[in-house]
């Protein structure tokens, strides 16, 4: 992750969107934070424009699963980007690893 994100926990990488039952491999860039306010985790990011994906969901919001290598969580896409990349946002356990000690999060910023 970018240093300008270094509060932020994230993943970036190849993932499997699962939207209207049917499964796709996207390539994803997600973040997330606690928000203290509310307690609950929120996280966010971004699927590079992909056709069948554009072709699914048509340009409106639609539920999700994203599956990651660390994880599965539901979510949901909302209108694609300029450059056809869709947002996805969840609430609650995220589809990445969250560091919960102090020495996951010393590991990761040195």
């Amino acid at each position: 992750m970018s240093e300008e994100h270094d509060d932020e926990d994230g993943y970036v990488g190849t993932a499997t969107l699962v939207v209207d039952e049917t499964e796709l491999t996207v390539e994803v860039q997600l973040r997330g934070h606690f928000q203290p306010i509310d307690g609950y985790y929120r996280w966010y990011g971004r699927i590079k424009a992909n056709e069948q994906l554009t072709a699914l969901a048509g340009g409106k919001k639609k539920k999700a699963e994203i599956r990651t290598p660390d994880g599965t969580a539901t979510g949901e896409i909302s209108d694609p980007d300029p450059w056809d990349r869709y947002r996805i946002m969840g609430t609650s356990t995220p589809p990445f690893h969250v560091p919960t000690t102090l020495e996951e999060v010393e590991a990761l910023h040195p």
